[in-house]
């Protein structure tokens, strides 16, 4: 069998599709990523062909002309005349519109040549990835998207018109059911009753893996710290960094939708957990320079260390919300606090407290952060609900397994 994986957006994208991309070429099966110069490296060590097909995509290409197309008679919208709610809702209209249209354009001319050429069986398509849709239907073979948090975001009703415009464009029938963005599912690593997903239907899930890193280990600083106390971890993650390098390019210009500035996120994190003197912290700041004069012995400051690791042992998760460390807090039972940042993250924040996982910080000053994070601290019901979710996830099928099943789909 030839599986062809697309892969976009930030590294956590890539990791997410490692285990089931090691698990189809330990079967035999040929897989091809197609992906980003800037992601590319991800898959480097594994037992998988490569292609850069397309270039790293900066948002600020497609999302200038959708939100030119939200101006009313008075202008552009004023974000700053809008509460968090209003913005959250902008930002999934005009990125639904980029998703399935010149987003999807671009990416669907990149990889319908490439598939052309690979002859696959199946794609499985980074959730952003609507354009392998339509080469999927092109080529008439089967198509899911993997877990990410954009999958489990916009709505298939929104995105349809956008998918059949691309139909037509390639003489292929049209669709009145939404369900035609994902005809044989998607693939997931959270268990039902945890979903995230707000509109998609039913996936085929398998269980979070928390080795997927080859040869990662802590380092020994970390075994060294004390244990008499709750030792807690925090992090901004992947895609916010990404996104401050490429900010600083000469010609990056100001971004469509305004985004909370990395340095002053982590600004208000660092000092917000230094007043957590009853832990033991560690930050991880994503390689974002952040300014540690004045910080107090118990907050331990890395670029980046083996998050899935370090959860196993912590009793507290200060993250931006992203969806590959939502899972793998899953995984671990770990509580969680979540100062969301953009994108699908408020979602996934508000669904975390919906689940009883933790809580989502609304208060993005330090104090508000220092709060937050001792409320799930002291919160045994969160405790027990994350404990719940870990035997859940623990009750999945291995991702091993997820290789016969897609044998049988792609026939």
């Amino acid at each position: 069998m030839r599986v062809l994986f697309t892969t976009l957006g930030s590294p956590s994208h890539g990791r997410a599709q490692l285990p089931l991309a090691r698990a189809l070429a330990a079967s035999g099966h040929e897989v091809l990523v197609a992906t980003t110069p800037t992601l590319a490296p991800v898959f480097e060590r594994d037992d998988v062909r490569v292609t850069t097909s397309f270039d790293d995509l900066n948002p600020g290409t497609f999302f200038g002309s959708a939100m030119a197309e939200e101006a009313g008679p008075a202008g552009p919208p004023d974000l700053n005349r809008m509460d968090d709610q209003e913005r959250q809702a902008l930002m999934v209209r005009v990125v639904t519109k980029v998703l399935s249209g010149p987003m999807a354009v671009t990416l669907l001319d990149a990889v319908l040549p490439v598939a052309r050429d690979f002859h696959p069986d199946l794609i499985l398509r980074d959730g952003m990835d609507l354009g392998s849709c339509i080469v999927a239907e092109s080529l008439g073979i089967p198509q899911l998207s993997t877990p990410s948090g954009s999958a489990n975001t916009y709505d298939p009703v929104v995105l349809l018109p956008g998918l059949n415009a691309l139909r037509e464009r390639h003489d292929l029938s049209t669709s009145d059911d939404p369900a035609s963005l994902v005809p044989h599912g998607r693939i997931d690593y959270v268990p039902p009753a945890f979903s995230f997903a707000q509109h998609l239907p039913a996936s085929l899930s398998y269980r979070q893996t928390v080795d997927v890193d080859r040869g990662a280990v802590l380092p020994r600083w970390v075994a060294e710290l004390p244990t008499d106390r709750p030792l807690m971890f925090a992090a901004i993650g992947t895609a916010i960094p990404m996104f401050h390098d490429s900010s600083r390019g000469a010609d990056s210009g100001p971004p469509p939708i305004p985004m909370p500035d990395p340095v002053d996120t982590l600004r208000a994190m660092v000092q917000g957990v230094s007043r957590l003197e009853e832990c033991t912290v560690i930050l991880a700041t994503g390689g974002i320079p952040v300014d540690t004069d004045g910080v107090p012995p118990h907050v331990h400051i890395t670029d980046r260390l083996p998050q899935p690791l370090l959860l196993e042992s912590v009793d507290l998760f200060l993250t931006h919300g992203g969806f590959n460390s939502i899972r793998e807090s899953l995984r671990t039972a770990t509580p969680m606090a979540v100062l969301p940042q953009f994108g699908d993250q408020p979602g996934n924040a508000q669904r975390v407290e919906e689940l009883g996982l933790g809580r989502r910080i609304t208060d993005a000053t330090p104090d508000g952060i220092t709060a937050v994070c001792r409320e799930v601290l002291a919160d045994d019901g969160c405790r027990a609900r994350a404990r719940r979710a870990r035997l859940e996830m623990l009750a999945l099928p291995e991702i091993d397994s997820a290789v016969p099943d897609l044998e049988k789909l792609a026939g």
